[in-house]
């Protein structure tokens, strides 16, 4: 997710804003799909009732070809089932792919250049007719309209023809690379060996759509369920959002939601503040609501954590994202590995993680791939400066270096507040690196300026504050658009800041992309996370936790690593 601003976009996971860690401490059961746990309100989860959302982001753009998510999403999930979907359990048992829509996760085949899908029975839509392989591929060939773009990008990357295919509203013809025999088996042809395919098939782009149904661009506005709500009001461009039950959708069918509540209630465009408010008062709807964007803040935490009743109000979760600094090494003096190593040495990530709020919100980092198991964390400190930094170790280098005397340099941060690439961290690494002689002069930007430098080959600064988090649990999508030479991009957002063109280490990430074998291809993005480390052309700094309200009526609570955040479809409210 390249560079997010809250869990559905690679943004980074552009989408997040959010958190990390190595095994959520949820708050609530360590649940499985076959038993119902409590937390929150006392007794058994029960099915009925309203569930209020309260969220600061509206829910945009409600067409599965125009969402960016990780996992199907949260409210997506809701409404839109795909090919496999992620295993809602709590913390890292949550970070596994499951099936949904298909049988299995997919039958590899040609070197993992092929990959076929067999759907399950009983599968309907809202209105009772049957989901067919063809709507999936329907449903992932409109994802290519330009009039729908905003997805993920890997579908037209990995499959065969699908660079040039411009959508079934202008090629009437479709992706050849998508072939559906019959109506329950799909089987997609890709240019590469992807071992990977059953993570992209949690994306909403596979989605079953009926082409008799669709409606274009407004289509958003009531997409044909195949979950098990249905969409019944959509205000505001998602800012009001009510689903009720779909009646044809079947738990038989579909191990991982629950879908406890009869109604569902998102009320968007509200200030985080306001929501964390309503939470903790907890009265009337909101005492049966909870937010799926919000977090608490390093004040509303301080007063939460002091009163045991909110307190045991408190989802904990963990996402793959990391923040860092990053070194351009095409501009001076960065350009010399002993200066970067030096800046390595001397941050102290301590003051660096009270700037983010505190040890309660934030986790030291000292390698790029967040620790959680299912990325294939692998623990390594190339350049160790404990809790406080090494100043002593930072200015031999620079010596070495032949900076003697120090040197001055300029950081680029936003102007945001959002904990992370702020002025707040800014100045804490400015504070650290003093300590070595470095003199730091802050540059802040405002957001769009900001990402627009940050992501530019040519207008790159040398020493920013970056971000990213995780399209779906995995090495692949945060090692290769940041280190795989071929991912460098001239003309367009690019994440490639150290411009690293490592023939080793392409061919390592496409060895790896061959395997089928998660785990397998886990430790091996491990130890490729431990070998680009050494070129310290990133300074990790620290991870987000999550720290979420929700209300007093709320009862299974499920947070897992996949996404950092209470799972709204296994939330009851009676």
């Amino acid at each position: 997710m390249r560079q997010p601003s809250v869990i559905s976009r690679r943004v980074a996971a552009a989408v997040v804003v959010l958190v990390v860690g190595s095994g959520a401490a949820a708050c609530g059961p360590q649940n499985s799909k076959g038993s119902d746990g409590t937390s929150g309100a006392a007794g058994k989860p029960a099915k009925g009732g309203t569930l209020t959302v309260l969220n600061s982001n509206p829910q945009e753009d409600f067409d599965p070809a125009r969402l960016y998510t990780s996992g199907g999403g949260n409210v997506p999930s809701l409404v839109f089932r795909t090919l496999t979907t992620r295993n809602r359990e709590d913390g890292a048992a949550g970070a596994k792919v499951v099936p949904d829509l298909a049988t299995d996760l997919g039958t590899p085949s040609k070197n993992a250049t092929v990959w076929t899908y067999t759907l399950k029975d009983g599968l309907k839509y809202e209105d009772g007719t049957a989901i067919t392989s063809a709507d999936i591929k329907y449903g992932i060939e409109r994802s290519f309209a330009a009039e729908l773009s905003g997805g993920a990008p890997y579908l037209r990357d990995w499959l065969i023809g699908g660079a040039d295919y411009q959508g079934p509203y202008k090629d009437k013809k479709g992706l050849a690379s998508i072939e559906t025999p019959d109506a329950k088996t799909i089987v997609f042809h890709l240019n590469k060996p992807e071992g990977e395919f059953p993570y992209l098939a949690t994306q909403t782009q596979t989605t079953p759509v009926p082409k008799a149904k669709d409606t274009g661009t407004k289509y958003e506005n009531h997409p044909i369920s195949s979950g098990p709500y249905k969409v019944v009001k959509n205000e505001g461009d998602g800012e009001r959002l009510v689903l009720e039950r779909n009646t044809f959708w079947s738990a038989a069918t579909d191990e991982e939601r629950k879908a406890y509540p009869d109604r569902i209630d998102v009320r968007s465009g509200l200030d985080s503040a306001v929501i964390n408010q309503r939470l903790s008062a907890s009265q009337g709807a909101d005492a049966a609501a909870v937010t799926t964007d919000t977090n608490l803040g390093p004040a509303e935490l301080a007063k939460v954590t002091g009163d045991k009743t909110l307190a045991a109000r408190v989802g904990t979760g963990h996402f793959g994202y990391t923040n860092y600094i990053a070194f351009n090494p095409k501009v001076k003096p960065f350009d010399n590995p002993k200066v970067r190593q030096a800046i390595s040495y001397a941050v102290d990530r301590t003051s660096v993680i009270n700037a983010a709020g505190g040890s309660a919100l934030a986790e030291p980092a000292t390698t790029y791939l967040p620790n959680q198991k299912s990325f294939g964390y692998t623990p390594y400190d190339h350049f160790p400066a404990g809790k406080t930094g090494n100043p002593a170790k930072a200015r031999e280098l620079l010596k070495e270096a032949g900076y003697a005397k120090g040197l001055t340099i300029t950081l680029t941060h936003s102007n945001e507040k959002n904990f992370e690439t702020s002025p707040e961290i800014a100045t804490a690494i400015q504070d650290a690196l003093k300590k070595a002689g470095i003199t730091v002069k802050l540059q802040g930007l405002e957001g769009n300026d900001y990402s627009d430098t940050t992501h530019s080959a040519t207008k790159e600064p040398g020493f920013f504050l970056a971000h990213w988090g995780a399209d779906w649990p995995s090495g692949g999508p945060f090692l290769a658009p940041i280190f795989d030479g071929r991912q460098i991009v001239k003309d367009g957002a690019n994440f490639n800041s150290g411009f690293l063109n490592d023939q080793a280490v392409n061919k390592e990430i496409d060895e790896i992309n061959k395997l089928t074998d998660l785990d397998a291809a886990a430790q091996r993005w491990g130890a490729l996370d431990k070998k680009t480390g050494e070129q310290a052309l990133t300074v990790p700094l620290f991870h987000p936790v999550y720290k979420r309200l929700f209300g007093q009526d709320i009862k299974n609570v499920v947070i897992s690593d996949w996404t950092g955040v209470l799972d709204i479809s296994q939330v009851a409210v009676k």
